[in-house]
């Protein structure tokens, strides 16, 4: 296995409910020790990458900072290449603020060229009612992940993809989602990390997300079985990865 450079998802593959997944503390000092380019990639729009590096630690992981793509810093980076200075109206928490702001972008009320949706755990009506008012007359619509629900302690929380549903019902544009499955986010970690395709591994527990994108982004890509994507569910895909592994404890062991 001959792979120069990793790309890994973060929930199902290295933690589960904030605790460690076995094995995944050996693989991260594995790739640290070896000097391996690596990010850990994750939909979630709502932490900023210090946020995370923070929480990652309070499960026993150490990855620093620079070490995390999220879909917040995919759609920041996206933006600047695309309108360099837009005005934006965003509905999201601080990860997505943080980075359009380290990204040289304004966020205003009024007249934006673009309505950015993230994830929140407070989505307000009235927030939502201002965004289809701007899509309505003009401004272009770019949410940062399609992911439906979200986990909560007390169950499933309505998400980005379902908010941005029902904007789409509202106005009958859909957005530019740039978070996974979408190619653009790992594509964005790999210029990231001075990466090729070629020659970087994708870890994900989610045939529907990081296998599909990390094929289509011509990566290698690894299922894990600790997330999930069973391995019941595996054969109804019209597509595999390039190896399934229990866990990363096992991906360990053959590195």
């Amino acid at each position: 296995m001959d792979i120069e450079c990793w790309l890994t998802d973060m929930d199902g593959v290295l933690v589960n409910e904030n605790a460690e997944i076995p094995g995944a503390s050996d693989l991260l000092a594995r790739w640290v020790d070896t000097s391996r380019r690596f990010l850990v990639l994750t939909n979630n729009s709502i932490f900023s990458a210090r946020d995370l590096t923070a929480r990652l630690q309070s499960s026993g992981l150490i990855v620093p900072e620079e070490n995390i793509w999220t879909s917040a810093l995919a759609t920041a980076t996206f933006l600047k290449q695309q309108h360099p200075g837009a005005r934006l109206y965003v509905i999201g928490e601080s990860g997505l603020t943080t980075a359009l702001h380290e990204a040289g972008f304004i966020m205003v009320d009024d007249n934006p060229d673009y309505v950015v949706l993230g994830e929140t755990r407070t989505y307000s009506f009235e927030a939502i009612t201002t965004a289809i008012r701007h899509i309505v007359v003009g401004a272009k619509f770019i949410a940062t992940n399609p992911d439906a629900i979200g986990p909560s302690k007390d169950g499933p929380l309505p998400a980005t993809g379902a908010v941005a549903a029902l904007i789409t019902e509202a106005t009958g544009r859909r957005p530019y989602v740039v978070g996974k499955p979408n190619p653009m986010m790992f594509r964005s970690a790999l210029n990231k990390i001075e990466a090729h395709s070629e020659s970087t591994g994708m870890i994900g527990d989610r045939m529907d997300t990081d296998i599909v994108a990390g094929m289509e982004a011509g990566l290698f890509t690894v299922l894990v079985l600790s997330g999930i994507t069973g391995r019941k569910e595996l054969n109804s895909y019209p597509y595999r990865p390039s190896l399934v592994v229990e866990s990363v404890a096992e991906l360990n062991e053959m590195l």
